[in-house]
């Protein structure tokens, strides 16, 4: 059974993704909390919570720090933000301090169900319309050529990796650690640990969330 803290201060939102979650998890737990210090107490008080979503203005929020602190003292319960703000940099500034999910309002119903089934799975969620290029400018204006630009820079350096990499970056993308990437491909940790930091360096980006996010929207574009 999995025991979910959903954390907003509108109570019309709350209830509309428990009843969501609900459906869809028959045997789920959940609780509801109006700002981070409702869910502290909870995290304390019960005795283990799956997944924690939380508003991204909820009271309490966005304090880049008190956040992180949350994350570092519940390691074993994974965190999702929940907001009506879609733009790329705040998305992208949620996942670097280390979430596990970026859940958009406007998603649908079976959309936000399945980005909870995904973090609830171990891997690390991100929408869709994170890989979508404006086109504001026009379909050859300077935001598309630019978008253009730098998948081509991910697919070259993705080019770059050895098959060991590409395999290393793959689990690091689904959310595995480095002693489950090294048990998946019958390799030492320390070697895990040497092919990761690779992957990054060759990738250009500065942890394993960003690693991800330039996989899926690379995946993204070549499905298109």
């Amino acid at each position: 059974m999995y025991r979910i803290v959903i954390a907003d201060d509108h109570g019309l939102y709350r209830r509309g993704l428990s009843l969501a979650l609900s459906a869809a998890f028959p045997e789920v737990e959940i609780f509801e909390a109006g700002c981070l210090e409702a869910v502290v107490n909870l995290l304390a008080q019960r005795e283990h919570i799956h997944l924690a979503i939380l508003d991204l203005n909820m009271p309490g929020l966005f304090n880049q720090q008190a956040l992180s602190d949350v994350l570092s003292a519940y390691p074993d319960t994974r965190f999702a933000i929940v907001s009506g703000n879609d733009s790329r940099s705040e998305i992208l500034r949620a996942l670097s301090i280390g979430l596990h999910g970026y859940i958009v309002k406007s998603q649908k119903d079976e959309e936000v169900v399945s980005a909870v089934r995904e973090i609830l799975a171990g891997r690390i969620y991100v929408p869709a319309l994170l890989s979508r290029t404006s086109t504001g400018s026009g379909a050859n204006g300077p935001q598309t050529a630019r978008a253009v630009a730098q998948r081509r820079i991910v697919a070259a350096s993705l080019s770059k990796l050895t098959s060991r990499q590409r395999d290393v970056l793959k689990l690091m993308a689904e959310g595995f650690s480095n002693k489950e990437i090294a048990r998946n491909l019958d390799i030492a940790e320390a070697t895990t640990k040497i092919h990761a930091a690779a992957v990054l360096r060759e990738l250009g980006v500065r942890n394993r969330t960003e690693a991800a996010v330039a996989l899926q929207n690379w995946h993204s574009k070549n499905l298109d």
